[in-house]
């Protein structure tokens, strides 16, 4: 068995390790190997002699020493003297802005020589920690298909040698949109876990909050703006989202007193500078900025029965128009239900399904599921059910729809 400290240290701090030995020895694989060497160490040194006072320091020095062991073993690389390892370890990072080993990681992993879908699939794996499954299920994808993508992305970086650092303020701006779209994913994971027990994973929330905020501070315009409020009014639900048992309470069934106000209230200052016309000058409103206006109107409505869905679908409305995506189109059904009556939205999600978008989404036909349930269609809500059932690999929301299921 693990011991609790050293599996407490991998789970918290293992992708900020990767992250520092990718840059000292400039190769995902070698990285990847010399993290799992430091923790074997550590699981053979730290029972006996306990915890060092800094064991990410530690991690990192063990890492770096065996990875320069793994090179000197193969024999077609230059003999790497360790004395220049070390002092490039050590270089003075004082005058660098916003120095952070994660950040210059999501950077290269984002480098404009990659497709856009290998920029993300490869920085959820590497920065991130996720696995291949949990990625295809965010990209609707198989997993053999990112698996592919994530080892040619690699590859690219190797042989174009593509530099492990944080882009210049000029370099920023043409950078940035495939970098949130990773920030994104990132906290969806972490709000709504694609597999396991838990429906939350408080880690990666944590991760792409914080990552938020370096970008905040690097390019604070509208997009950026926009997707750290959407994190935050999002994520201050989290108290109100499950019983004490674990069990999925919905939006409209949460105790709103139970949602975290300072977040609230942080996210929704963050949306009046996102919709500021200053904060967009240089470019078109963005879906991040959109969505964040959203999550305003269901935090600024004090019961679910006094939200704004007419507001709600004249924001998805112009979602639509700039991000015509099949969950946008999904999220837009849903709130004509609530506007304008279950039928209206099942109408707009037979369409989607009909089109052979989503349907390998399991809240696509759990939407569908709810609202001929809600119709009184009962044999076509139960099929429905069934299928998102078959889909989703959640063991919260899995005894949600077969507690609705049983209900019908």
């Amino acid at each position: 068995m693990i011991p609790p400290d050293i599996d407490g240290i991998y789970r918290a701090e293992s992708r900020r390790v990767l992250a520092t030995l990718i840059r000292l020895l400039g190769d995902f694989d070698l990285a990847e190997e010399a993290l799992h060497d430091a923790f074997r160490a550590a699981l053979e040194v730290w029972p006996r002699d306990g915890v060092p006072a800094n064991p990410l320091a530690w991690l990192v020095s063990t890492g770096k020493f065996k990875g320069i062991d793994a090179l000197r073993r193969r024999k077609r690389f230059q003999p790497l003297d360790t004395l220049d390892v070390a002092q490039h370890m050590e270089t003075d990072l004082a005058d660098e802005p916003l120095f952070d080993d994660r950040l210059r990681l999501i950077f290269t992993c984002c480098h404009p020589a990659l497709s856009q879908d290998s920029q993300v699939a490869l920085t959820l794996r590497e920065v991130c920690g996720l696995t291949t499954e949990a990625i295809a299920h965010s990209f609707l994808i198989p997993a053999p298909t990112i698996a592919q993508r994530i080892v040619r992305a690699k590859l690219k970086i190797r042989d174009a040698r593509i530099p492990y650092e944080i882009p210049s303020l000029a370099e920023l701006p043409g950078r940035l949109d495939a970098v949130l779209r990773v920030v994104y994913l990132v906290f969806n994971e972490g709000y709504s876990a694609s597999s396991g027990d838990t429906q939350v994973r408080a880690d990666l929330i944590s991760e792409a909050v914080r990552l938020g905020q370096l970008l905040l501070e690097l390019c604070p315009e509208s997009e950026t703006l926009g997707l750290v409020a959407l994190m935050q009014i999002t994520d201050s639900r989290r108290a109100a989202r499950a019983t004490a048992e674990g069990e999925i309470v919905l939006l409209e069934e949460q105790d709103r007193s139970l949602w975290n106000r300072a977040q609230i209230d942080d996210g929704l200052a963050l949306v009046e500078r996102a919709l500021s016309p200053q904060a967009f000058a240089d470019r078109a409103l963005g879906p991040y900025a959109i969505q964040a206006a959203i999550a305003a109107v269901h935090a600024e409505a004090r019961s679910a029965a006094a939200t704004d869905w007419t507001q709600i679908v004249g924001l998805y409305d112009l979602l639509t128009r700039i991000d015509p995506s099949p969950v946008v189109a999904l999220n837009r059904a849903v709130a004509v239900a609530m506007c304008d009556g279950p039928a209206a939205g099942l109408a707009l999600i037979d369409a989607i399904l009909g089109r052979g978008d989503l349907n390998e989404y399991h809240l696509a036909h759990a939407a569908r599921a709810d609202l001929c349930r809600r119709l009184g269609r009962t044999e076509e809500a139960r099929a429905a059910y069934d299928r998102a059932l078959a889909l989703t690999q959640q063991e919260p929301e899995r005894r949600f729809l077969a507690r609705r299921l049983k209900e019908l």
